[in-house]
């Protein structure tokens, strides 16, 4: 009984999670081009539309938790990761078009190569809360990776510029992931001390920034494109932060290492099936509705 319950919830969370992302993408796609621009996420802030997309999102997590309560991360994980395959029928009756062979192919591919890394070898535990000195490596890492990628996306068009945010986003996500998990391994101990740490602060900084990268995105072009590729970078960006700041053992052989290699680049190449699919070059294509203020 408690598996259902996590499968469910987890494919629950997948799909709010997808749909919430549709929202938000809809409204984000009718602004201006304001890419890495501030005023971008003040516009969306004030369209109910774009709130609401936000706060499924949100709920989506919470179905997450509710899944993970009743089921081990090496389930849930890899469910929740097949928001994909639920987001591109939703974009597909959208746009009012047939997804494709090709778009089909490659969205299988990136949840396949995302459920296969995930799964094939789960990280063993570490330790939690490390010092500031294991995080310095990481933040210098992410944080030159992102200003290229935006330095690049500013600088081409069109799919290009899609696929640079969504790394970009992707990589601001795995690190909100690894600072929130080093947060709450630290509230059993020192309760509302927390906030006298960094990691709160530190947090809240890099959610401002993967909502800037994020919305990015889904304003530059197709919502079928950047999600898979931020579906891709998250998670492989959080495993490899679990293994070089809290000492997690992720393969447990060289066998399921060229698994989890083997994954990563089933999701890579699927990436690139979508990018150069019919579908996601028509949703790049659509004309964009006027913005609706409230």
């Amino acid at each position: 009984m408690a598996t259902t319950i996590a499968v469910i919830a987890a494919l629950a969370a997948a799909f709010c999670f997808a749909l919430g992302s549709l929202m938000q993408q809809g409204v984000a796609r009718q602004t201006a081009d304001e890419a890495l621009r501030f005023k971008l996420l003040w516009d969306l802030v004030r369209q109910p539309r774009w709130v609401a997309g936000v706060a499924l999102s949100t709920f989506s997590f919470g179905l997450q938790a509710l899944a993970l309560a009743f089921g081990p991360l090496t389930l849930v994980q890899p469910i929740a990761a097949t928001d994909v395959l639920f987001a591109l029928p939703l974009i597909a009756r959208r746009q009012r078009r047939r997804l494709g062979r090709r778009a089909i192919t490659g969205a299988l591919l990136v949840t396949v190569g995302i459920v296969v890394f995930l799964a094939v070898s789960p990280p063993v535990p570490g330790f939690s809360s490390p010092g500031i000195r294991a995080w310095l490596p990481v933040f210098i890492t992410v944080g030159s990776l992102v200003a290229v990628a935006g330095v690049v996306a500013l600088r081409v068009q069109g799919r290009l510029r899609v696929v640079w945010l969504a790394a970009a986003a992707g990589a601001l996500y795995g690190l909100s992931d690894a600072i929130i998990k080093s947060t709450v391994d630290m509230i059993p101990a020192d309760g509302i001390g927390v906030l006298g740490h960094w990691e709160p602060y530190t947090l809240i900084v890099t959610g401002i920034l993967g909502a800037l990268y994020g919305q990015s995105a889904f304003s530059a072009g197709a919502l079928s494109l950047s999600l898979p590729v931020i579906d891709t970078v998250e998670p492989v960006c959080a495993v490899v932060i679990g293994a070089t700041v809290f000492g997690e053992r992720l393969a447990s052989s060289p066998l399921n290492l060229g698994f989890q290699m083997a994954g990563a680049a089933a999701a890579v190449i699927g990436i690139a099936v979508l990018s150069s699919s019919k579908f996601v070059e028509a949703e790049t294509q659509a004309a964009p509705e006027p913005a609706r203020r409230a």
